[in-house]
This record gives C-alpha cells, structure tokens and sequence, in this order.
C-alpha cells in the first residue's frame, strides 16, 4: 500500500488497499479486491493510473478477477474517466475491470461514456455474484443501470446485501487463516499467500467450496504419513430417491442443498425456508441456502447465534421441533422470535439432518405465516424421509469428495503419489 500523492493539505492522499476475495462458484479463479479511499483530482490522475495498472498487472499474473471498489473515494469525475479508459485500453485482452461502489456522478459517466472493459455494480456481492454465474468470458457480464431513483441515496436493499456479505467473509475469515497457518507449519510453505493459493487450488480441482475446505483442514485430524487418510476406499452414493430426481449430481454440493430445501418446501407447502449446516471448524451452523426469507431474517442468521432457536434445538436433540406459535412459544430468544415476526412468520418447523451414526449435520428449517399452521402426518413423514436421505448424501459427501479434496492437498504439497 503506498500513496498516490500528497498534494493538497486539503486533499486526503488517495490509497489503494488490496486483498484476495474467495466466492463461492466463481469459476476457475478468486478476485483480487481493490479499495481506494481519498481524494482524486485531475492532477494526481496519472500517479492513481500508475498504482492501479501495477496492482491490476498483479492480479493477472496470480489468476485473479480485479475488482475496484470506488465507495470512499472523494471527487473523480473527469479524472478517474479519463484514468480507467487509459487502464482499460492498456488491458486489451484481459479480464474487465469490475467497479463498485461507484459514486453517482462516476458511475453515471462510465455508463453514459460506454468505457469498454468496465463493468459497473452497486455492490460487492453482486459483483461476486455476477461473476460466480458467468462461466463465459467476462465481456458478457451486464453493464450496470441505476435502478435507483434518487442516484445519491443508496438503495437499502443494495446496504443490507452489502452487510451480509461482510458478515459472511468476517465469519470465513478466521477459520481461512487458521488454516493458511497449519499448511504453512505443517508442509513448510513460505507464507501464507502459497498456503492460500494451495487452498484454491485443491477447491477448484474438486468444486468444493474454499470455507468448506479450509473448514476441513482445520478439523480433521493431522495426517501422519503419505496419505491423509490411509486405508479409505471408495464409498458408492446412497440412493437419493427424491435428491436424485433430475439426474442431479452428488459432488455438486451447492446443487444438492438447494434442492434439498426445494423439496422440503414443495413436501410441506411452505412459502419460506432456509438450510443451515454444521460448521466443525467453528461448532456452529451456517447458512447454505433460502428462500421466502427478508433482510432482517437473513440478518439474523448470519449472526450465527444458535442459542433459544428452533434450529440449535434441533441441532441439539436431533429430533424434529414444531413451532406452530412464534408469537408466544417459550422455546425462543427474544432476538430471534423479534426476527421471525418482522418476516412475516408466524409457525415453524425445524428438521435436524441426522446421519446413522447419530450426528446432526444441519438443520432444515421452514416457515409459514399463519399462526397454528402443523405439517400433516402425510407432509411429516414425507420431510423426515427427505431429512433422512439429505443426512446420508452429507455424510457420503464429507466422506468422498472432502475427504478427496483433503488427500489432493496433502498429496500436492508433500509430492506423494496420488
């Protein structure tokens, strides 16, 4: 990190922070996040220019999507126009930049000016999900339009996803470096930039989410020879009756949790619903899916407070709880039953994911607004067989494919055969 210039005691010295960001389903690469904070002004154009095409060259060289976060950056206009049709048409060939966070008269300049290679966003996260949807080159992300009717004012829906993601990475951060430390002691690794490098890597090859990965790395236990995990055989999928339908594939762990609360939502007739799995890392759940939900509940969620819920109860007994009154029931907190009401939800259903063995590994949760509202005998037992089958595709999952992307790390890294 350095300063662009000094010039004006007025005048906050503009700064480039970068760092490596890791989405989940982003294909074949992370994101190299940029953040300018200060001041920009015609005159210090050229010094911005300069930093920005050697962190932008940079990124290019490690594989990584350069994203430019612009929210505290002050003035601009002209110069930071001026400044990204110069570093674009230098990039001739190469990724887009991504811009958010843009101000108004900024991003409304870029728009009108139609910049080639400048892709615009209101937030991070749709930036990231963007990217994440896009598998062809990066040309065909959309640009960006303001959908808001005063462009000064950001709109709340944009600020709440922006908190979630935040939340998100503040939660995956800790256990990313816990395990950036344990490859860098373990295998000797020069630092942790290798050791995350590694990480990608293996999440890559086997499409398992990075916070899933290093998750792993963190709990399981130490390998002590060649092979992480010496004598593993093969284990063949469970049968899937109704996660199978479609001819979906098990390895795709995003694709098989969504359809797992599909189901469940289409088995109980419920507008609303979210999946939460157990963390091992962190011994906590965390949010994988939803649907029906509003901001204060996801809000909620992502706070990851387990305690006085439907879902840590069933968590903790690894039976079903039915909550057909939210209003009054004395099973939850304060915080928690203050979110659900703002959402609209009056009755609930919380059920664990249980394997044979007795561990719950999630919880499936769905909702409803009317205030008494119980699943039928038909709806229970059609939800406990979907609960029951989603448990065994956990269990095979963590026990192939993780356990796979584990024995590749340790195999890559100590030169093993594999």
């Amino acid at each position: 990190m350095r300063c662009s210039s000094g010039r004006q005691a007025a005048l906050a010295p503009l700064v480039i922070e970068s760092s490596v960001v890791e989405a989940e389903g982003l294909p074949a690469e992370g994101a190299l996040l940029l953040r300018m904070s200060g001041s920009l002004d015609p005159l210090g154009a050229e010094a911005w220019s300069d930093e920005l095409a050697g962190h932008l060259e940079r990124a290019d060289l490690a594989g990584l999507r350069p994203v430019l976060d612009m929210g505290h950056v002050q003035l601009g206009g002209a110069a930071v126009l001026r400044t990204l049709r110069e570093t674009t048409r230098a990039r001739t060939g190469r990724p887009d930049l991504i811009v958010v966070r843009a101000r108004p008269g900024v991003r409304e300049a870029v728009h009108l000016a139609g910049l080639d290679g400048v892709r615009l966003f209101a937030t991070l996260d749709e930036a990231l999900g963007a990217l994440a949807r896009t598998e062809s080159p990066a040309e065909e992300l959309p640009v960006w339009r303001s959908q808001i009717e005063d462009p000064l004012q950001p709109s709340y829906e944009d600020l709440h996803k922006e908190v979630r993601a935040l939340r998100a990475r503040v939660r995956t951060a800790p256990v990313i470096g816990m395990a950036q430390g344990m490859l860098m002691a373990r295998y000797g690794l020069p630092d942790s930039g290798t050791a995350f490098r590694e990480l990608r890597a293996a999440s890559q090859r086997f499409n398992v989410p990075l916070r899933v990965l290093v998750s792993a790395v963190v709990a399981a236990r130490p390998p002590e020879g060649a092979e992480w995990f010496p004598g593993r055989r093969p284990l063949p999928v469970p049968a899937l009756r109704i996660l199978g339908r479609g001819d979906r594939d098990p390895r795709c762990r995003r694709l098989m949790i969504d359809a797992a609360l599909h189901e469940a939502l289409a088995a109980g007739r419920a507008p609303g619903g979210y999946v939460r799995l157990a963390d091992p890392a962190v011994n906590a759940l965390t949010p994988e899916s939803h649907h029906g939900c509003d901001d204060v509940l996801l809000d909620h969620l992502l706070r990851g407070r387990a305690t006085d819920t439907a879902d840590g109860a069933a968590r903790s007994t690894g039976r079903r709880v039915s909550v057909p009154d939210v209003a009054g029931d004395p099973l939850l907190g304060d915080d928690g039953r203050r979110a659900l009401l703002a959402a609209g939800v009056r009755a609930l259903v919380a059920l664990p994911l249980v394997s044979a063995g007795g561990s719950c590994a999630g919880v499936i949760t769905l909702l409803w607004p009317d205030a008494g509202h119980r699943p039928t005998a038909a709806q229970t037992r059609a939800l406990d067989a979907l609960a029951a089958e989603t448990a065994a595709w956990l269990g095979w999952y963590h026990r192939s494919v993780l356990l796979d992307a584990l024995e590749d790390l340790h195999g890559t890294l100590t030169g093993a055969p594999r």
